[in-house]
């Protein structure tokens, strides 16, 4: 029993991070500003490597930890990244 309450609580939380990601993919190509297109690129490799995280726990393969591990410290420096580059017109000083 609980084996399919697991299955069922990752299958049905990979449906919702799909659509998140669907709405962060929209937010994307119809921001009407650049932050709005940032804040959505943000959302959707958060919930990329959120997705990730429940396939590693579906399979039980680490790979799946390491490549949401480097998806967050890329994602991380690319938003700290644009958003320097929105407020301050550079990125590098």
């Amino acid at each position: 029993m609980t084996q399919f309450l697991l299955a069922m609580a990752i299958t049905t939380s990979q449906v919702i991070l799909g659509v998140a990601m669907a709405g962060a993919a929209f937010r994307i190509l119809s921001g009407p500003r650049a932050q709005d297109r940032v804040l959505g690129l943000d959302a959707l490799y958060l919930a990329g490597m959120l997705l990730l995280l429940t396939y590693g726990i579906q399979t039980g393969r680490t790979l799946f930890f390491e490549a949401a591990l480097v998806i967050a410290l890329v994602g991380f420096a690319g938003t700290v990244a644009l958003a320097k580059f929105l407020m301050r017109g550079e990125v590098i000083e």
